[in-house]
């Protein structure tokens, strides 16, 4: 009895695959002028939980998930920018390590540093999409283009958005609000295969 055909052989390498996520018409229609993504941290990138050891040092946990939408963003030509409203170690290394350019860090006046980044790359309020979870972000969500909350995001900030994710912050909520915006670009499907071809060499 002949040994069945490996099933390296039988499968073509790389094997194609097909894009599954799918998001609303109506939101892939708002999305698609975006040129600009502004992101709250505290309850966006994390799950909004502050650990604060001994010596009175901040500890923040990330999403790789996120880490690798945010680098997607920018190679699809989306401006990713984070706004927060405290400034801690933590936050700007991992800004520095994601490659963000435009950070503000201790941000009392969300709007205010808003309309600056938007003047710094001579975007417009139409051009702009916004995540974030509480009261401080809501000048801006209804303001830009696709505004977008986490799963656990106060009452007011879901009343408030175009979407809100599946998932809570801190566990996949910004990826989600990025690949909302990487199909609206009209760029996921060739990133998606581009990296069944080669790695990008990077971390998220």
């Amino acid at each position: 009895m002949s040994d069945p055909t490996p099933m390296a052989a039988a499968t073509p390498w790389p094997r194609p695959i097909s894009p599954v996520l799918n998001f609303a018409p109506e939101l892939l229609l708002a999305a698609q002028g975006v040129r600009a993504a502004i992101f709250d941290v505290d309850g966006c990138l994390t799950d909004g939980r502050i650990y604060i050891g001994e010596h009175g040092e901040s500890v923040k946990a990330f999403s790789t998930l996120d880490g690798h939408g945010i680098k997607l963003l920018a190679r699809a030509g989306i401006e990713p920018v984070v706004i927060t409203g405290r400034d801690t170690p933590a936050v700007r290394r991992r800004c520095a390590d994601l490659g963000i350019v435009h950070a503000f860090h201790g941000i009392h006046d969300k709007l205010a540093a808003a309309e600056r980044v938007l003047a710094l790359l001579g975007l417009g309020w139409h051009e702009l999409a916004v995540i974030g979870d509480d009261w401080p972000d809501l000048p801006l969500m209804v303001r830009c283009a696709l505004a977008c909350a986490p799963a656990q995001a106060h009452a007011e900030v879901r009343a408030a958005a175009h979407h809100v994710t599946a998932v809570p912050g801190g566990q996949g909520a910004a990826r989600e609000f990025c690949d909302l915006l990487l199909c609206a670009s009209g760029r996921y499907a060739s990133l998606l295969a581009g990296h069944l071809a080669t790695l990008d060499g990077t971390t998220a």
